[in-house]
């Protein structure tokens, strides 16, 4: 296990925008048909969202972007960066989203975990985060779009997996 850190959590920074982006996709958390800028600005655009950023001193060592439907909240993008990680950041950004939705009314925290992800479902169970029993489905709503990520998410398997 590496050394814990004394990270401070807080709302993402404007000047802050590409690095977050691109520790997203050094952490491997983004795909083609998800466009990161696209949710970030949707993120942006409500106040049922945010985006946490957890520093060590001056460095950006990891993020999340969290927000609630009224309902539940939820947690997307959690990555810490590969340097940083199994030091307690992941972990303080989980609690500062937790916080975070506890704070807007939201009474539960859901997040998506690919299932071929094994290392984060562990930590995940760690933190007592468990299995729903339930599948998650999703239509894209757009024609063109649909197509679009069909293809994306064809050619992203064959090359990945």
């Amino acid at each position: 296990m590496g050394v814990e850190r004394k990270v401070v959590v807080s709302e993402m920074t404007s000047a802050e925008r590409e690095a977050v982006i691109a520790l997203w996709v050094r952490c491997g958390l983004t795909r083609p048909w998800n466009d990161p800028e696209a949710d970030m600005a949707l993120a942006e655009a409500t106040e049922n969202a945010t985006i946490l950023v957890a520093r060590d001193g001056e460095n950006l060592v990891g993020a999340a972007m969290t927000g609630h439907d009224g309902h539940r909240g939820a947690l997307y993008y959690l990555g810490v960066d590969p340097a940083n990680r199994r030091g307690g950041v992941g972990r303080a950004l989980v609690h500062a989203a937790e916080a975070w939705c506890r704070t807007h009314g939201a009474p539960k925290l859901n997040l998506l975990v690919r299932m071929e992800n094994q290392a984060v479902l562990a930590f995940y169970e760690a933190l007592g985060y468990l299995p729903t029993n339930s599948i998650s489905l999703y239509r894209t709503l757009d024609p063109e779009r649909a197509e679009r990520e069909r293809a994306e998410k064809a050619a992203w398997a064959a090359a990945h997996i």
